[in-house]
């Protein structure tokens, strides 16, 4: 399985009723968060959305995910889980903009990432 190296920083929301994912093959992540140190310089201080190991715009989600509902056996699409892993302090426009495009994409299954509140 591929580990996604983070370009942007990411401090999971806290919730109390989380539930864990069954079948992790399933699922496709999209990180939403600022720019790690590194890539502040170039980038700014702005959230940035990270698919795979690359920066990218919401109008970019669409092709992102049909691509990966295309590299996925055809019993398992309709499966397909989209996982978002927003920063807590991320604003909810670029959250809306993301599920707009998923909805395009006919993404339907969306699931939040969060931390056990404590």
């Amino acid at each position: 399985m591929r580990e996604v190296t983070l370009k942007v920083e990411f401090r999971a929301p806290q919730g109390t009723e989380l539930e864990k994912l069954e079948k992790k093959s399933l699922v496709t992540f999209i990180y939403v968060g600022k720019p790690t140190q590194e890539f502040r310089k170039t980038l700014g201080d702005e959230t940035r959305i990270q698919l795979n190991d690359a920066f990218a715009e919401t109008a970019e989600i669409q092709d992102y995910i049909i691509g990966e509902r295309a590299s996925m056996k055809e019993e398992d699409q309709p499966q397909m889980t989209v996982s978002l892993k927003v920063d807590r302090d991320t604003k909810m426009g670029i959250v809306t903009d993301i599920k707009e495009a998923l909805r395009r994409a006919y993404a339907l299954k969306i699931n939040y990432s969060a931390a056990k509140r404590q």
